[in-house]
C-alpha cells in the first residue's frame, strides 16, 4: 500500500499569480485608483511629517544610500531620488502621452487642437501674472516661483473628473486630457529653460548617444528591457549630470518611441506583435501601458510622500496664510487657472470659428476650468526647483499647493455635480421615453419604475 504523498508547499511568485498581478495592473491604470494613491501618499506624508515621529521622516528623506556617486553627481538623498529619479518614470509616460496625442489624437488636428492648446496656453500665462501681481503688491521675494501655480496635474484632475461623473459628456474628459497634455509640454518647457543651474552642455551632448540608441531599437520594435533600461538610465544620469532637470530625460526618451504601428511581413513575428506582424495599438501604446502602473502605483506616491511633508506644528497659520507666496499661489491656481482657460476658451469662440464640442456647454467648461486648477506634481516640483527642498519658502510652497488644490478641487466638483445631475435627469427622459415623442410613456419597464 503506497503511503499518501505529502501535501504540496505553497509556491512564492508561482505562475498562478500572473492573473492576480495583471488585475492589479489594470486597477492602477485606472484614473480614480492613481489620483486617490497620489493623495494618499501626500496625507501620509502631512501626517508623518506632523508625528512625534517627525525626525524619522527628517532623517529618511535626507539620507544618502549612495554617498560615493559625488563624481558622477548622484550622492542624492532619498528625497531627491524620488523627485529626481522616480518621477522621470511619470515624465517618460507623460512624454509618451504627449506624442501619441501629436501623432494619432486630439492634437493632430490644428482646428480640434485650437480650443485645449489655447485654452493651456491662458491657464498657465493668466496664474503666472497673478503670482506675479500679488508678490509685488506684497512687497517681499518669491518672484522666483511665478510658475508654481502654472501646472495642472492630470492623475488628480482625472481622477476627480472620475469620481463625479456618471452621466457628463465624453467630450469633456478629452478637452481635459488634451488640455493637461499641452499644459505638461510647456511644465517641461518652462523647467527646462528657466530651472536649470550650472548648465554643464558636455553631458548634456553626450546623453544624445544613448538616446540615439534608444530611439533606433524602439523604432525597429526591439523592446530588449536589458538594452533599454540601461540606455535610459545612462540618459537620465548625463541629463542630470549636465544641471537640466533629469526628469526631462524621461520625455525625450518617450518622444523616441512611435506611435503608429509597424506592419512586418507574415512570418516576422515580434514580441507584441500580432500574427500579421502589425504592432498592436503601436509601441507607445505598448510601453505606456506598461509603465503607467509603475508611475502611478510607485513613483508618483513615493515623491508625493517625500514632496508633501510639511510640519505646520509651532507654525502661525495666520502668518503662514497671509504669506504673499502662499496668496499668490492659491489666487494662481484657483482664479487665475479657472478665468485664464474659461476666458481664452470664450474669446477663442467668440471672434474666430472654433466652437465647442456639441455636447459640452460653457457651464461644464466651467467646471473643467475649475478642475485645471489642480495642480500637485509638477507644481511641487517647480517649488522644490525655485525655492529648494526643505527650505522655509519650499514649506510655504507646499502648504499653498495642498490648498488651492484641495479648494479647486472642491469648487469644481460642486459644480460638475450639478451638471452631472442634470445629464443624468436627461438620460432618465429620453429612456422613458422609448417612442421618442417627447412624451413620458405610460406603460414603462419594470425596472424604471
Amino acid at each position: 500500500m503506497t503511503s499518501p504523498s505529502p501535501p504540496s508547499k505553497p509556491r512564492l511568485f508561482s505562475r498562478s499569480s500572473w492573473p492576480e498581478a495583471r488585475h492589479l495592473a489594470d486597477v492602477l491604470r485606472t484614473e480614480t485608483v492613481g489620483g486617490a494613491l497620489l493623495l494618499l501618499g501626500a496625507v501620509a506624508a502631512l501626517v508623518w511629517a506632523n508625528s512625534p515621529w517627525s525626525d524619522s521622516y527628517t532623517r529618511l528623506g535626507g539620507w544618502v544610500p549612495w554617498p560615493g556617486g559625488a563624481p558622477w553627481h548622484l550622492d542624492l538623498d532619498v528625497a531627491t531620488w524620488a523627485g529626481d529619479g522616480l518621477l522621470a518614470i511619470f515624465f517618460f509616460v507623460v512624454g509618451l502621452e504627449l506624442k501619441r496625442e501629436f501623432v494619432a489624437g486630439e492634437l493632430r488636428d490644428p482646428r480640434r487642437a485650437a480650443l485645449p492648446v489655447v485654452a493651456a496656453l491662458g491657464g498657465m500665462l493668466t496664474p503666472a501674472l497673478i503670482y506675479v501681481a500679488v508678490v509685488v503688491t506684497g512687497g517681499g521675494p518669491g518672484l522666483r516661483g511665478w510658475a508654481i501655480p502654472t501646472a495642472t496635474d492630470i492623475a488628480f484632475a482625472l481622477a476627480v473628473l472620475a469620481l463625479v461623473s456618471s452621466h457628463l459628456p465624453q467630450g469633456l474628459r478629452a478637452f481635459l486630457l488634451t488640455l493637461a497634455v499641452v499644459d505638461d509640454l510647456f511644465a517641461i518647457t518652462i523647467i527646462a529653460i528657466f530651472y536649470t543651474a550650472d548648465f554643464h552642455p558636455v553631458p548634456l551632448l553626450a546623453a544624445l548617444a544613448p538616446i540615439g540608441v534608444f530611439a533606433a531599437l524602439v523604432r525597429r520594435g526591439r523592446t530588449w528591457w536589458w538594452a533599454l533600461i540601461p540606455l535610459a538610465t545612462a540618459a537620465w544620469a548625463l541629463v542630470h549630470a549636465s544641471g537640466v532637470h533629469a526628469t526631462v530625460a524621461g520625455v525625450l526618451l518617450g518622444f523616441m518611441v512611435p506611435v503608429l504601428a509597424r506592419h512586418r511581413p507574415a512570418g516576422d513575428s515580434q514580441p507584441g506583435t500580432g500574427a500579421t506582424g502589425t504592432d498592436e495599438g503601436g509601441l507607445a501604446a505598448h510601453l505606456e501601458h506598461r509603465w503607467r502602473p509603475v508611475s502611478a502605483g510607485i513613483a508618483v506616491p513615493i515623491f508625493a510622500l517625500f514632496a508633501a511633508g510639511v510640519t505646520l506644528r509651532g507654525t502661525d497659520l495666520g502668518a503662514l496664510l497671509t504669506d504673499p507666496v502662499v496668496i499668490a499661489i492659491v489666487a494662481g491656481l484657483v482664479l487665475g487657472k479657472s478665468i485664464g482657460i474659461f476666458g481664452s476658451t470664450y474669446l477663442l469662440a467668440r471672434f474666430t470659428r472654433a466652437e465647442l464640442d456639441e455636447d459640452i456647454t460653457w457651464s461644464d467648461l466651467g467646471g473643467i476650468a475649475l478642475l485645471a486648477g489642480v495642480g500637485f506634481t509638477v507644481s511641487l516640483l517647480i517649488g522644490d526647483l525655485a525655492f529648494g527642498a526643505g527650505s522655509t519658502a519650499d514649506d510655504r510652497v507646499k502648504v499653498a499647493v495642498l490648498l488651492g488644490s484641495v479648494v479647486s478641487a472642491g469648487l469644481a466638483a460642486t459644480v460638475l455635480r450639478r451638471r452631472n445631475a442634470v445629464y443624468r435627469r436627461v438620460a432618465q427622459r429620453e429612456r422613458l421615453d422609448a417612442d421618442g415623442d417627447g412624451v413620458p410613456d405610460v406603460y414603462q419597464r419594470p425596472a424604471d419604475r
